[in-house]
């Protein structure tokens, strides 16, 4: 007797996966694959990549949801441990394809301490700040959604958008000014 898998949310189907449930695997991908893919493609707009990208963390995913699927009542949802993987995914490939193109690579550091939007973020955003973040620019809200929601520094901001570090820092400065006087 085979089971629906359909009224299970993501985090129960990681933790089937994670014992190895390939149809598990299967309704994991078949959910989040098409949410997955667009949001790659804010980011990148070579098809290619995105698709490499996408392959590269339904592996990842595979090999590691045993792990994550122990720990997720404390680390977050499957949705968000999915979308890190293919966000970090993303980063390797721009700095794959800035070897090939012999442009330095960038190293990069961790953040020592957690800025104040991402603390505020973190509990889930509220009407204000949900209604400022779209009163802004879209140049400010895609370096900020990328520094903030996606946990991005600014070398890897700069790499994934294709513009200056000055610039990523100079619009992520303005956007969260912006947010400041929006809220107070």
């Amino acid at each position: 007797m085979r089971r629906s898998l359909d009224g299970l949310d993501e985090d129960e189907l990681l933790r089937r996966v994670g014992r190895g449930d390939r149809r598990a695997f299967d309704a994991l991908y078949r959910r989040t694959a098409p949410w997955l893919t667009t949001r790659l493609r804010r980011r990148c707009a070579d098809e290619d990549m995105v698709a490499e990208v996408l392959q590269e963390t339904y592996l990842a995913v595979w090999r590691s949801a045993g792990s994550q699927a122990q720990s997720s009542s404390t680390s977050g949802s499957a949705v968000g441990w999915l979308w890190t993987i293919a966000a970090h995914r993303l980063i390797d490939a721009f700095r794959h394809r800035a070897r090939r193109e012999r442009i330095p690579s960038v190293q990069t550091f961790e953040a020592v301490a957690p800025a104040a939007e991402d603390e505020a973020l973190a509990g889930g955003m509220d009407a204000n700040l949900e209604r400022a973040l779209h009163a802004l620019p879209p140049e400010l809200r895609q370096v900020l959604r990328a520094m903030v929601l996606d946990g991005l520094t600014a070398r890897e901001t700069s790499l994934l958008l294709g513009m200056p570090e000055g610039t990523v820092k100079t619009r992520a400065r303005r956007a969260r000014i912006a947010l400041r006087e929006a809220l107070s």
